[in-house]
């Protein structure tokens, strides 16, 4: 496409597309608060700890797909949700890690340790009730420098 040469009206989506639908992969069950990921593949997936993976959201509903890759969609809501903290003392996100990166442990945990797993999002807060992370809005991470 050419640059403009006249004043375009660009459509917005609803609400800033802060909620999304998204296929999920077979012989899957992704529940209502999980993280919600995107494998290599397209399809939506439980939060869990490898490599590759785009964090998507919240799951706004418990989905289990019986069939086919795609036979079922999911709504995943974007933003800042609290998840649980790292059970584990040198994987715990701290307050050192705000506005930092956290990554997915499982699908209800976060952790600091980026070893073999992939970006949840960006710490905002960290308290006793767990780890706010800001999700699904694209955060990556370069891999560090061998």
């Amino acid at each position: 496409m050419a640059k403009l040469t006249a004043p375009r009206d660009t459509n917005e989506i609803a609400s800033g597309a802060t909620s999304i639908v998204l296929p999920v992969k077979a012989a899957t069950t992704i529940f209502q608060g999980s993280i919600v990921a995107i494998g290599s593949d397209g399809y939506a997936v439980p939060g869990k700890k490898a490599a590759g993976l785009k964090a998507a959201g919240r799951a706004e509903a418990t989905v289990e797909n019986t069939g086919s890759d795609g036979d079922a969609v999911v709504r995943v809501k974007r933003g800042v949700f609290i998840f649980d903290n790292s059970g584990t003392a040198a994987n715990k996100v701290g307050i050192a890690d705000v506005l930092g990166p956290c990554y997915i442990e499982d699908d209800q945990t976060v952790t600091k340790s980026a070893t073999g797993a992939s970006v949840a999002g960006l710490v905002v807060r960290v308290d006793d009730e767990g780890v706010a992370v800001e999700m699904g809005f694209g955060l990556t991470v370069p891999a560090a420098a061998s």
